[in-house]
Formats: C-alpha cells, structure tokens, sequence
C-alpha cells in the first residue's frame, strides 16, 4: 500500500500529480476552443458614407454629439490607424467587401471616371470575386445589406443583377443600389457628371442658335437653302439633345431608387423618408434573425450630400447642416445598438463601426461647409495618398471577448474586415488569388502587440500616390509620397472648384525623389524630410520602392469595370418599376 495522509487518502507523487494537472488542463483547453469554434457570434457591420474621422468625439471632436458612436468605443476597442483601400465610394467598398485591393477586381479607373455612375451602367464587382457575405452564407448566416450599395446592378439586361447584393452573398437587400448626389434631391445643383452636362448643354445651345440663326436668314433671304435644310439641321440637334437628356435629365428617376431584393419599388426615392425607412428595415432585420447567427451590413447613407436630415436634428448642431446630419446618424446607429441590446444580443455580437473614406472637403455651398473634418490629417476625400482620404474610425465592441476601452495605434486596414468576419463566421479565407487584409483578432484580443501589416499601399485610381512601411522593431511609421494632387487655389488645402482632387494628369506632382514624412512624429504630415534632416531617408525611401516592386508582382490584368463602354448609361440596363421609360412607383 502506497503512503497516506493522515486522513487515510492515498497521495500521488508529485510527478504524477503535475503530469495529471497538465492533462485535465488541456483537455479543459480542448473543449473550450471547441466551443469557442462551433459559437457563431451575429457579425453588424456599419458603415458612415464621407464621415470624416474628426467628426467623431472619441477621435476627438468636442463639438459634434456623437455619444453612442463614443459608446460604442468605450465598451470596445478603437483603432487609430484604420485605413480605407481607397479614397472613394466604390473602389473602398469593393475592398471592404473582398478584402483585396480594388484594382485587382477591375473596380479602380485608369483614366476619367472613378467610381460607378449609373444603375444603367455595366460595370460592377465581378461574379467572380468572393464576398465576406458569400463564405458566411455557406455556413449557414443569414446576410443581409441594408443601405447603399453602390457596386453595380446589371451587364447584359435589366433583369440580370449579376452585381446585385443578391448575388454577391447577400440573402436579403433593401436600400439604395446606386449613391446620394444631389440630383437626388429636387431643386439641388446637378452633380452627377456635372461638367459633361455642362458641355452638352453648351453644344446644345450653340447648335440651337445655329439653327435659329439659319431659320431667320432663309426667312429674309439672306441664306439660299431649302427649308428642308433647315428642319434637317433642327431634327438633328432635336436628336442630340434627346440622346444626352434621356440619362442626365432624368438623372433623379433613373438613380435615386429603393429595391427589396430584386425589385424597385420606389422610383424616384423621397429622401425625407429614407433615413427612417432604413432604420426600420435594420432592425426589423435583427428582429427577424435574432435566433442566429446572422451577418448584417447597414450603409448608410448619411453623411453624403444633399444631407437630407430630419426636422428633429436640423439646427441643433454647432455645425450647420453637416453637423445636423452627423448627430442625427450618430442617433441611427444607437437605434440599432438599441435593437441588438433589446434582444439580449450585445453579448452574442461583434459590432463594427466605420466610414468609407475621410471626409468631403470640396463639399460646399455659399453659406458653408457641407464635407467632413479630418482632424489633423492632410487632405481628404479623393486623395489616395494624404492621410485625411484614407484614414477613418474604426471601432469593434464584442463584450466578454474584446476589452473594453482599448486603443490600438497599429496600421490596420478595412480590407482586414473580409478574414476577420470569415474567421469568426467559421469560413476560410480564399486560396486561389491574393489577399490582401489579415485577420484584426489577435491583435483586438491583445494576443499580439503588432499590426500583420508591414507594408500598406494607397491607390488612387489605378495610380499607387502612396506607400507606408511600419517599421516594428523602432516603432517608426514611414511614409512615401510618390504621387500628390495640386491643391488649389494656392496655398488651400484641397481642390476647390473641382468635385476632387485628379489622380493623374496635369493635376498631380510626381515627386522624384519622393516626399517623406514619419507618421509616428508627424501625423499631419506637415514636415516633409530630406537627407539632411533624416540620416535613414535613402535607406527607408529604398526599402519602401522594393516593397512596391514586390506588391506590383501580385497585381493581374483584370478587365476594368470603369471603362467608357461599362460607365455610360444604357438605357436596357436601367432597373425600372412600371413602364419603360415612364418608371415611376411608390410601394414603400
């Protein structure tokens, strides 16, 4: 018999003690990753539209009420450095969406057109790219998208939808497929391709007055032409006007709609009731689902121009209309928080708040500011390169899983959202192309100190304006300029009197050697460096050209989706309820 104590029980060895406290740990270990696995947390993901990052009192606006996007900060974790994959509406969505550089699906302009500007069009996200929404819907997530869209509806007839939400892995869409401009919103300067129509209203002025001019010269004799001529010549301008003002005079009925899964069902949208409409789908949505798991994506449409805002929040804020528009989608978004909170969900759901670039400094009217603030960062929508286009909030709450109140000064990207979902949705990222985000978890939960991104690219267009290196052993964060817009007038810090600033062209500085900045010093970028004030300036602007020599290497020739023949209006490709081309109906 072995020893005892002295209450007779038998004593293992010390040994074999550990030896069994070793194993009964992990087997402990084994069964609570194996939870941990088979729980599908509800993923809700929102999206602001041109809210600019110093818009926001946990990024430090004083001004501007924005108490449950703070809230949601304090029992999550914020991000500092969160950066869009590019500076506008489309190409960062598509990024968010695929978790890849949007060029790589086709979804960046080369020249002219920069994001998507017709439901008419036949450009869009590629069947062929694979959406978060896609993997968590085959495993077994209920996905839904309500809000904007703003990736395309149709290619070959109105009926296909081959880049509708529907068939990007979303089961459920109500919301707006194409963006707000200001046509949506009757009595508002056209905005929508707005020095083209100019043009062609010129042209047709002048052609008008040719024709005036050949009437009354045959009326007194002083042209010797037949009539014939004449009414030859008018029918012709007849047909020119008509052939551009079917798509840009109807601009308002053909773009600002509302469908529900594949059917419009209201043609023109009335802005004042958007908002409202949106936010009851939503959390009809949460309602609907609430047995789980369940992926919803609201992307709303504030804080977009025209800035349509509820009589509730119009003048109450210091900042005029835009601040209006801010606090009321500040209160949007804890009406939704409220949804998840009222069904018991907060603690089953990982919350994601953004916005889709920096804000909007063109964006003006006579009386004021209508565009976002960007903090301290330069520059703003539009800008690829400038930290003010690219850099925005992000924020993630999940109670019990992510602490409370942590801030993360790491570079992160938005198209790091795509493998973060995926994981926790229990899916796999894609292997057959290249991805370009890394999975946020381990560094949300604190497991690892440092972003999975060294190297961070900024396009604008299919131009690379920008690069940054983090360099994790000093803690420096580099950063290249190789391309930059000429801001205007001069001395002003965007480009006044155009909707953005260019990419290319004569419109942009090509800086050889490229401007430095060492973001870890000089967020603002404010000071840029030279040999003689930065002894690393060769070494770091030559380490950071082989990191863009390598990432040139993953980039393939896709077709591009902004081409002339995918952007123009087509009237066959126009989403329509009721009778072509008398669209017209009001179900919602």
């Amino acid at each position: 018999m072995g020893p005892t104590s002295q209450s007779g029980r038998a004593k293992l060895p010390a040994r074999e003690f550990l030896a069994v406290l070793v194993t009964v740990s992990c087997l402990l270990r084994t069964c609570e990753l194996k939870a941990a696995n088979e729980f599908k947390p509800n993923i809700l993901l929102i999206m602001a539209d041109d809210l600019g990052i110093g818009d926001l009192g946990c990024y430090g606006n004083d001004t501007l009420r924005t108490p449950n996007v703070d809230r949601l900060a304090q029992e999550g974790v914020r991000l500092t450095q969160h950066l869009a994959a590019a500076p506008l509406c489309t190409p960062s969505r598509a990024s968010f969406l695929t978790g890849r550089h949007a060029l790589r699906s086709g979804m960046e302009a080369s020249n002219g057109y920069r994001a998507l500007q017709w439901n008419a069009g036949s450009g869009g996200l590629p069947e062929n790219e694979t959406t978060f929404a896609r993997v968590l819907q085959q495993q077994g997530y209920a996905t839904g998208l309500i809000g904007k869209w703003h990736q395309g509806v149709n290619c070959e007839s109105r009926t296909d939808h081959c880049h509708h939400p529907l068939n990007h892995g979303f089961d459920y869409f109500f919301g707006m497929p194409f963006t707000l401009v200001n046509d949506c919103l009757p009595g508002r300067s056209p905005e929508l391709d707005a020095a083209t129509r100019a043009r062609l209203r010129h042209y047709t002025q002048m052609m008008a007055l040719g024709v005036l001019t050949l009437a009354a010269g045959k009326a007194c004799g002083l042209f010797f032409i037949s009539w014939k001529a004449v009414l030859g010549a008018a029918s012709l301008l007849f047909l020119f006007f008509v052939s551009w003002y079917a798509s840009f005079g109807f601009a308002r009925r053909w773009n600002c709609i509302l469908m529900r899964n594949h059917e419009v069902t209201e043609q023109p949208m009335v802005l004042e009731r958007a908002a409202s409409l949106l936010l009851n789908e939503a959390v009809s949505y949460i309602e609907r689902n609430k047995h789980g798991p369940f992926l919803l994506v609201v992307s709303l449409l504030h804080v977009h121009v025209p800035l349509v805002t509820t009589k509730e929040f119009l003048g109450k804020s210091q900042h005029g209309l835009y601040g209006d528009n801010v606090e009321e989608m500040d209160w949007l978004v804890g009406e939704i928080l409220n949804a998840v909170e009222e069904h018991g969900l907060k603690n089953k759901t990982l919350t994601y708040f953004t916005s889709d670039h920096g804000g909007h400094l063109e964006a003006r009217d006579e009386h004021s500011q209508l565009g976002g603030w960007n903090g301290i960062y330069r520059g703003g929508k539009g800008m690829g390169g400038w930290e003010g286009g690219i850099r925005v909030p992000g924020i993630f709450r999940w109670p019990g899983v992510l602490p409370a109140g942590r801030v993360v000064h790491e570079p992160t990207s938005l198209m790091d959202v795509f493998p973060t979902v995926v994981q926790l949705g229990g899916g796999q990222v894609p292997q057959d192309r290249v991805m370009d985000g890394h999975s946020l978890m381990p560094l949300l939960q604190g497991d690892v100190e440092h972003s999975a991104h060294e190297f961070l690219f900024h396009y604008c267009g299919k131009y690379l304006h920008a690069a940054r290196w983090h360099e994790k052993e000093s803690g420096r964060l580099w950063k290249v300029h190789y391309i930059t817009p000429r801001f205007h007038p001069q001395g002003a810090g965007a480009c006044y009197g155009q909707s953005v600033c260019p990419c290319s062209g004569e419109g942009v500085t090509h800086h050889d050697p490229p401007l430095l900045f060492d973001l870890s010093r000089d967020p603002s970028e404010a000071r840029p460096l030279s040999p003689s004030s930065e002894p690393l300036y060769h070494a770091v602007v030559a380490g950071v050209g082989q990191a863009v020599e390598a990432h040139r290497e993953t980039l393939s020739p896709v077709p591009p989706q902004f081409s002339l023949g995918n952007i123009v209006w087509k009237p066959w490709l126009q989403p329509c309820c009721g009778t072509f081309p008398l669209c017209s109906c009001s179900q919602e």
